[in-house]
């Protein structure tokens, strides 16, 4: 084999710098235009890919928007016009008779009766005895948690909602609070519970809200504290009275004043809809028209225990719950009485000065807002 450096000078390979001088320039000016045309086809490929998910993004959009599948549609029309904030999620894509179709077809159908409060007959928890539950949610609410005689905390979750049931054992202790700046603006609930020194409480009733952006100053309908008439106004949606009796007993039904004062309400709030009314739940079209949202609810058993309920919802995995989802966790829990609260960003559960859920506003950010009116639970003598 011939070693390299044995061949003439003429015959070897020439290195760069022994190379012509427009050869060399040929060689650097070829690179650079080489660099840039892989540049540019790279752009290329990324300008294209991002035209093509954007075909198919909006193509994907228009089929759930305007396709043959109802489902995504109801769902979206059914949320956003029972929101606040986002009804123009509705009112973007469809027109007003679209929309007026939709919630006709998804609505809750409640019974025109109000609670008959002789099927309450309420028990002394404070009994101790041995008890057979019936079931495990049985076991769930009378079973007391050992360290707490007041209440008990389960946690709840099922198909795309996650929260919080309390279980309050002594019905005389829910009083109704509202806030302090009543026509002027509302308060978080942490601050009335704090106010009222509460072991526990939830938001309540609706309130006021001209062009979705109002402060929670004005609680709709009726509402009741410690006996006390503080809002008498008329009330034309779902639901109406949520209160309790001079004898502890929850009542549901469409009422004016007089015959709140008949009934001797001494505590209550004005929402819906109702969703169990003396055992009977009411009939469920659809989605109910209300969609998947956030929500809190209230309800009493036969027995006098009381449940609050407050439901997460606006994430991706956790888009909350429906009304048939809020009737079934209430009849699982044994709830013969129950109705549906204020909800969204309003659903709000504090125990012992915390919030304990995961509010989200409409901006996405973790947090409640201004409310008018909540249920707390009050401490007790021996507090």
């Amino acid at each position: 084999m011939t070693n390299i450096d044995e061949l003439p000078k003429a015959l070897k390979p020439k290195e760069e710098d022994e190379l012509p001088k427009a050869l060399k320039k040929e060689n650097k000016e070829a690179l650079p235009k080489e660099k840039k045309s892989k540049k540019m086809k790279l752009w290329k490929k990324i300008i294209i890919t991002i035209v093509i998910l954007g075909i198919v993004g909006v193509a994907s959009l228009t089929f759930l928007l305007y396709g043959p599948y109802a489902g995504f549609r109801e769902w979206l029309i059914t949320t956003a016009m029972t929101t606040m904030t986002h009804q123009y999620f509705a009112t973007w894509f469809y027109d007003d008779e679209t929309i007026a179709e939709v919630m006709n077809r998804n609505k809750v159908e409640e019974t025109n009766e109000i609670t008959d409060t002789s099927m309450t007959v309420i028990i002394d928890q404070e009994e101790k005895e041995e008890i057979e539950y019936e079931n495990e949610y049985e076991r769930q609410i009378l079973e007391k948690d050992p360290n707490n005689e007041d209440y008990k905390i389960i946690e709840i979750s099922g198909k795309g909602y996650s929260g919080y049931l309390a279980v309050i054992y002594d019905p005389s202790r829910i009083k109704t609070v509202y806030t302090k700046k009543l026509g002027t603006s509302g308060q978080y609930l942490t601050t009335m519970a704090k106010d009222n020194d509460a072991l526990i409480a939830i938001n309540g009733g609706g309130f006021d809200d001209p062009n979705f952006n109002s402060n929670g100053a004005s609680p709709l309908g009726i509402t009741f504290s410690n006996g006390k008439l503080i809002t008498s106004k008329s009330y034309n949606g779902q639901g109406g009275l949520i209160g309790f009796t001079e004898d502890d007993k929850l009542v549901l039904g469409k009422m004016n004043v007089a015959k709140a004062k008949e009934l001797k309400i001494r505590d209550g709030v004005t929402f819906g809809p109702f969703l169990i009314v003396n055992g009977k739940a009411s009939n469920v079209f659809g989605n109910g028209g209300w969609g998947t949202a956030p929500r809190t609810a209230i309800g009493q058993r036969q027995d006098g225990i009381v449940l609050f309920l407050v439901i997460d919802g606006r994430t991706v995995t956790r888009p909350g719950a429906s009304m048939n989802d809020l009737i079934e966790i209430m009849q699982r829990y044994g709830a013969y009485n129950a109705a549906n609260l204020d909800g969204g960003t309003s659903s709000v559960m504090v125990v012992n000065n915390e919030i304990i859920n995961d509010p989200i506003d409409s901006t996405g950010a973790h947090k409640t807002r201004y409310i008018s009116t909540g249920f707390i639970l009050t401490k007790g003598e021996e507090n």
